[in-house]
């Protein structure tokens, strides 16, 4: 069921409204045109994913001293202990661990931003 969590120009660029959709703890970001909604728990130690960071990381590269940043705008990092998870898909990064965050639908619509729960 959809549920609107306010306007679009109500959502910080740099943090995250933090809203309660049916006794779920929700944050939603938005970053450029894009819009996530997740679960505001890190599944590593329940601290709330949305006081955390939105920002790029460091990939994966095929050779030993080579860096390569990446996914600007869709990696957050937990505040408590910095592991990073996906804002798309909801996977913890890198192997750190099989754990993932619950993402939900978003659409926006005539200026209102709707969240799928």
């Amino acid at each position: 069921m959809e549920h609107n969590v306010g306007r679009l120009e109500d959502i910080p660029n740099t943090d995250a409204l933090i809203v309660d959709i049916e006794g779920r703890p929700i944050g939603v970001f938005k970053r450029g045109d894009k819009v996530y909604a997740v679960k505001n728990l890190c599944p590593h130690k329940r601290a709330p994913l949305a006081r955390g960071t939105v920002e790029g990381t460091m990939l994966p590269t095929a050779c030993v001293g080579e860096f390569k940043y990446g996914m600007e705008n869709q990696v957050v990092k937990c505040p408590w202990h910095g592991w990073e998870f996906d804002l798309e898909t909801g996977k913890c990064l890198f192997g750190v661990s099989d754990s993932k965050i619950k993402t939900y639908p978003v659409s926006v619509r005539d200026g209102q931003v709707y969240v799928d729960v």
